[in-house]
């Protein structure tokens, strides 16, 4: 295993790794926009193109920049890409939250509470986000406590923060204000 790890070698996004083979391969990695840090390969090899990815998002969301489009080639030769959920039309990120946070004011103004399993990365940071947000604007619910329990959530957080400049607009400048991520409503069930 640590003769596989010795051989790792990091690259950012856009930077074009040639491996000078007579085939002519070389690849550069573009933003997947599913969760931080997520790439899609751009490669080129004897002429043609291959654009690889797993899972990738073309819609911005509270945090993460959309996937790009490879942007000075012509469209790749070929596609490969995760399809899980490649014939589903979702609903807008909008009404998506609308529904969301509309059905968490639902129960917990009529008296319930909310249990939301929810992975540690990338989802759990979003929906942090939009909740934190949703309290924020509506001080009838600001007794109410958020509670996240998740120590992988946490340390993704501290990835989140120190990774701040390689997410969307919206994030950025929010970074000038204060950290995003340092929640007012909602605290670490520890």
């Amino acid at each position: 295993l640590q003769n596989c790890v010795d051989k790792i070698e990091l690259i950012d996004y856009h930077q074009t790794i040639d491996l000078n083979l007579p085939s002519g391969l070389k690849f550069h990695a573009l933003n997947a926009g599913h969760v931080l840090g997520a790439a899609m390969f751009f490669i080129e090899i004897g002429g043609r193109s291959v654009l690889y990815t797993g899972d990738y998002s073309m819609e911005e969301d509270r945090h993460l920049m959309a996937a790009e489009l490879p942007k000075y080639h012509a469209s790749p030769d070929v596609l490969i890409v995760e399809a899980t959920y490649g014939v589903q039309v979702h609903a807008s990120r909008a009404e998506r939250e609308a529904r969301f946070t509309g059905t968490i004011e639902r129960i917990v103004t009529g008296g319930g509470r909310c249990l939301i399993p929810v992975f540690a990365l990338g989802r759990a940071q979003e929906l942090l986000l939009i909740l934190d947000e949703y309290w924020r604007e509506h001080p009838h619910l600001q007794s109410v406590p958020i509670y996240y329990a998740s120590k992988m959530a946490s340390r993704a957080l501290r990835v989140y923060q120190t990774y701040a400049n390689m997410m969307n607009a919206r994030i950025r400048s929010q970074m000038d204000l204060g950290n995003p991520f340092s929640f007012t409503h909602i605290r670490n069930l520890k």
